[in-house]
């Protein structure tokens, strides 16, 4: 019991340093507003009108919400076994591209099929991307920070030669500088609300995001995930697969981030561009550390992250505030948190010196 009572107070306290630093990083953007010479209440204002005033926008905020869940769950996903994946950006890349060339080529045939195809496209490649990397962190004990951070390049690039000016899946379409050709209307996710980024993928990412949560929260399997994650040698003489279980891991991950590629492109995008994503998976990394990798709560500051990224678009057009007012507020969200390990010890410390203190004062006034 007194095990439980501790987690329950350290999550409590995490919540709490949570809260602080998102409140502290709020009340500094608005100091910052202020030094400019703008009203930080109008500034605010215009961010959550931006993010919540029109259909229009607020289902661009849930479409930016889906692509920073769905990439954080994919960290968080390889890192519950101990596999750290950096290179989601370009399993993302790849997967958007093998979803959509699927399409292209499959061009006249009914929907039910090739969509599904186009599924499969997109998370084999994602997949086969992370498997490399897991396979050499098992095999060879190669860091897969390293090789995903190498192969992450080599994946963009490679997508990048592909579609540019004279690569050989490039479009003939006027117009499009780096990008192959469109994919059939009928193959695309129908919009959600009109003039919005929001598709019916959103019905995908929530059943990726529950099975994420299911998984790692109510199966055995999401517990020897875990359990390696935690403690490889640990792991090894309990009798757990620990190689099987981090490569799982990291391909399950790579994945999803290939399924994101291709939810960006039959969601609203239609052909695959050489610039398919602004660094998304790296958005959804630091939401999934922010969060200590816990579903759930990536979930929920995903769409505080969003309602942030979108606002603050808006902001800059109605109001003049520079839209880089929502970078600084990560940035501070980010550091406070990544400080607040330091900061509960310390705070810890002193309170057990405190109480030291008074309790030998008291013995002495006895």
């Amino acid at each position: 019991m007194s095990r439980i009572a501790d987690t329950l107070h350290e999550k409590k306290g995490y919540l709490i340093s949570l809260f602080v630093s998102i409140l502290a990083a709020l009340i500094i953007g608005g100091m910052l507003m202020a030094v400019t010479g703008c009203n930080p209440l109008r500034g605010y204002e215009a961010m959550l009108k931006g993010a919540f005033g029109s259909p229009r926008v607020f289902g661009n905020t849930l479409a930016k919400m889906m692509t920073l869940c769905l990439t954080g769950l994919a960290m968080a996903v390889g890192s519950k076994a101990g596999m750290f994946n950096v290179g989601g950006e370009g399993q993302l890349f790849l997967g958007g591209l093998a979803a959509t060339m699927t399409a292209v080529y499959l061009k006249g045939m009914p929907a039910i099929v090739v969509v599904p195809l186009a599924f499969l496209a997109a998370a084999a490649a994602g997949g086969f991307f992370a498997w490399i990397p897991a396979m050499l962190k098992v095999k060879l004990n190669v860091s897969e920070v390293i090789t995903t951070i190498m192969l992450n390049s080599a994946a963009i690039f490679l997508c990048a030669y592909l579609t540019n000016s004279s690569g050989p899946l490039k479009t003939h379409d006027r117009g499009v500088m780096a990008g192959t050709d469109a994919v059939a209307d009928s193959y695309m996710f129908e919009q959600v609300i009109a003039r919005s980024n929001l598709s019916t993928a959103i019905i995908y990412s929530a059943v990726i995001a529950f099975l994420c949560w299911y998984i790692m929260k109510r199966t055995s399997v999401g517990l020897e995930m875990k359990i390696t994650g935690e403690n490889e040698r640990f792991a090894f003489f309990s009798g757990l697969n620990k190689d099987k279980i981090m490569i799982g891991a990291m391909v399950a991950s790579g994945v999803i981030c290939g399924l994101v590629g291709m939810f960006e492109v039959f969601g609203y995008q239609q052909r695959f561009l050489s610039s398919i994503s602004n660094e998304f998976y790296f958005d959804g990394m630091l939401v999934a550390m922010i969060m200590n990798y816990s579903p759930l709560g990536i979930i929920i500051m995903s769409f505080f992250f969003a309602v942030i990224d979108i606002g603050a678009s808006a902001m800059e057009l109605s109001v003049g505030i520079s839209g880089e007012i929502s970078e600084i507020i990560f940035s501070i969200i980010i550091f406070l948190m990544a400080a607040e390990g330091g900061i509960s010890q310390a705070y810890r410390r002193r309170k057990t010196r405190n109480d030291a203190r008074r309790k030998l004062r008291g013995e002495a006034q006895q």
